[in-house]
């Protein structure tokens, strides 16, 4: 019998809460998790559910209150800030609904900027953003700035510079919420692509319903707790 695959994204009894001067608002209670190699999994709920922050416990880009977080079985809960952004620098990318790209560089320079990051030759740094902004549809876009694209092609240059890092987690946080529908549709089509293609693990927090209907799994966040 086939043993199934470490998850790469594990939580248990996940709880985090946020303060306002003297008022303490839970937004996690108890959460539990598996993500699996390869999948697409949505985490699907409205504005202020706490998708968001879910989404950024599990990037390492927040902490818990208490609970067990481990990336590909490593425990970040407890780790210092230090491991906490070397483990962000190599293993996981990043997609923002408003796309963060640098308006004074270029669509290639935007790519290369996150590579620069991780040390490597100059020229295998060109050559991968060019070659990743080709794999989502940018081919001869490389020299254009972010004012010279439409949002769509905006969001497809933050996807390539999510995936030139050739992370292992690529995590999206309302990929098409600033799109117009049409548009939303086509970054949808190209994440699901990427995903099958790649073998990233994909974990989307959104509250558009297509998204939802391409993934492998959905969950839903209601009152701080996870729902199928």
């Amino acid at each position: 019998m086939r043993q199934e695959a470490s998850p790469v994204i594990s939580l248990r009894d996940v709880h985090k809460s946020f303060r306002t001067g003297e008022v303490i608002t839970p937004v996690l209670d108890g959460v539990s998790l598996d993500v699996r190699p390869g999948e697409f999994l949505v985490i699907f709920g409205v504005s202020g559910s706490g998708k968001t922050t879910l989404l950024n416990l599990m990037g390492a880009m927040d902490r818990a209150d208490r609970g067990s977080i481990r990336l590909d079985g490593e425990e970040i809960v407890g780790l210092s800030r230090k491991r906490l952004t070397e483990i962000r620098r190599r293993k996981i990318g990043y997609i923002f609904q408003f796309y963060n790209l640098l308006p004074t560089l270029t669509a290639r320079e935007n790519v290369e900027m996150g590579l620069e990051l991780l040390g490597l030759d100059r020229e295998v740094i060109r050559t991968r953003a060019e070659d990743t902004l080709d794999r989502v549809g940018m081919k001869g876009m490389a020299d254009k700035y972010p004012d010279q694209l439409s949002g769509g092609e905006q969001q497809r240059v933050a996807i390539a510079r999510a995936l030139a890092k050739e992370p292992g987690i690529v995590l999206a946080d309302e990929p098409t919420g600033n799109l117009d529908e049409h548009t939303a549709a086509g970054v949808v089509r190209l994440m699901k692509e990427l995903n099958t293609t790649t073998g990233n693990t994909f974990v989307v927090a959104t509250h558009n319903r297509e998204l939802a209907g391409a993934a492998h799994r959905v969950l839903r966040v209601t009152e701080g707790k996870l729902t199928v």
